[in-house]
């Protein structure tokens, strides 16, 4: 610590003094602070640049105290680690969208959540291969892939990103593209953060204005037929059809509209790329289900962020997602079981999403991770606002996954992977190896600490 402060005082008295955080500082606690409140990150120190000459200082000021360098917009995604001896690079205050509409492709500073991007490309009649929740980071989901309510039309976000400015670990700032860089670029597009910092990218945008979307809801007696149904449904959806099976144990509070509130419930969310009587037809066999609550109808681009109904800021929770290679009724029986979501379980959430489609074509366009070989992904949590809550989480997401066992694939999707994967998991067969080869390149002295790390 004496060495910190020491190098503390000297940059006091520098133009960007105001970028680094240090744990005796007011603010420190807003700084370090991941999205998910039950990961407590406790860094040496902390960067709030404003601009990429204020990354290149970091990753200065990190090297000359022999610090890793550890990256965050948003908080979302962080490791469940201390970052001790870390420098935590937060990018928070780097935001913006400069949309070129003509062109089709938005540039977004390194902290700019995706609701930003979607309020800017909308008025032009054009959206972007966004998340589910409004509030996660461009940059940070975008490394990992990144599947949202467009995925199964247009595919994974990483292969949007057309080009990346990126600070390396030697403070060099460098461009990625497929002429400039090319390894780099590659690897950026789902190798997630071992390669450097990226400050900037500019993705494609696409002319999607509206969408048939919304929620079918049944009690969660009905969970296993339910899910069943929609297992057999998703077999000849259209690639315009995205998706997801969903248990749901709604918290007991206002904010929730009276039929859900603190109810246990099995829900089908989807978003066609349609028109709407084209899409009343698609539903027709879960309909026929008859469903309690249906708020299916027309809406507009920017709706699409809402439509999850993630948790609207920071919350302490503790989840873990899988890939399936099949999901059919025999394994939303077996799922249902051990899931137990009668009101007692610690799960709030236990969701099963359909890839396939354009997720499932391999895009030679693409980077590292520009497909999945397979067809669904899950992904289960709770809220855990103690230690003791995180132990019973994953409990019975252990009993959840075992129950999964006969239907698991052998690969790992990285947005979803909270825990320790084994690395080659997360791509495709060869590619870890390539992706140890440029990072050895790029960042010799294993710089960079990243979520899934490129060892």
């Amino acid at each position: 610590m004496s060495q910190l402060t020491d190098v503390r005082t000297t940059l006091r008295t520098a133009a960007s003094s105001d970028v680094l955080v240090f744990p005796t500082d007011a603010g420190w606690d807003d700084a370090r602070r991941a999205w998910n409140l039950a990961v407590d990150q406790r860094p040496a120190v902390v960067a709030l640049p404003s601009s990429v000459d204020d990354v290149v200082d970091a990753v200065d000021y990190a090297r000359t105290l022999g610090l890793k360098i550890a990256v965050q917009g948003t908080g979302h995604g962080a490791p469940g680690t201390s970052l001790d001896g870390t420098m935590l690079v937060n990018t928070s205050r780097m935001t913006g969208v400069e949309v070129d509409p003509k062109g089709r492709t938005a540039r977004v500073a390194a902290g700019t959540i995706w609701a930003d991007v979607v309020d800017a490309a909308v008025p032009h009649g054009l959206t972007a291969l966004h998340g589910s929740a409004h509030d996660v980071g461009v940059v940070g989901y975008s490394l990992g892939g990144g599947i949202g309510w467009l995925a199964r039309k247009y595919g994974l976000s990483s292969s949007s990103v057309l080009s990346a400015e990126v600070v390396t670990a030697d403070g060099e700032v460098v461009r990625a593209d497929p002429e400039t860089n090319a390894e780099l670029f590659w690897a950026l597009r789902g190798g997630g953060g071992s390669f450097g910092i990226v400050t900037e990218v500019e993705i494609a945008l696409f002319p999607v204005t509206e969408a048939y979307a919304g929620w079918l809801v049944w009690p969660m007696e009905r969970a296993a037929e339910v899910l069943g149904a929609w297992a057999e449904w998703t077999k000849d959806a259209p690639e315009e059809a995205t998706s997801v099976g969903r248990m749901l144990q709604l918290p007991p509070i206002p904010e929730m509209p009276e039929p859900l509130r603190g109810r246990q419930l099995v829900v089908v969310e989807a978003a066609f790329l349609g028109d709407e009587e084209t899409g009343r037809e698609l539903l027709r066999p879960l309909r026929d289900l008859e469903p309690e609550l249906d708020t299916f109808a027309t809406v507009p681009a920017a709706a699409l962020t809402q439509l999850h109904q993630d948790p609207p800021g920071p919350v302490p929770g503790s989840g873990e997602g899988w890939m399936l290679d099949a999901f059919d009724a025999a394994a939303a029986e077996e799922i249902v079981r051990a899931a137990a979501m009668d009101g007692t379980a610690p799960l709030i959430s236990v969701e099963v999403r359909h890839l396939d489609g354009a997720l499932g074509r391999p895009d030679p366009n693409g980077g590292v991770l520009s497909h999945f070989e397979a067809s669904y992904v899950m992904y289960s949590v709770g809220v855990a606002p103690v230690p003791a809550a995180v132990e019973a989480i994953q409990g019975r997401i252990a009993a959840i996954r075992s129950a999964a066992a006969p239907w698991l694939s052998r690969s790992s999707y990285f947005n979803f992977a909270e825990g320790g994967v084994e690395g080659s998991s997360l791509y495709p067969a060869g590619a870890y190896e390539r992706l140890t080869e440029i990072r050895a390149e790029l960042d010799p002295d294993g710089v960079f600490r990243a979520k899934h790390a490129i060892d």
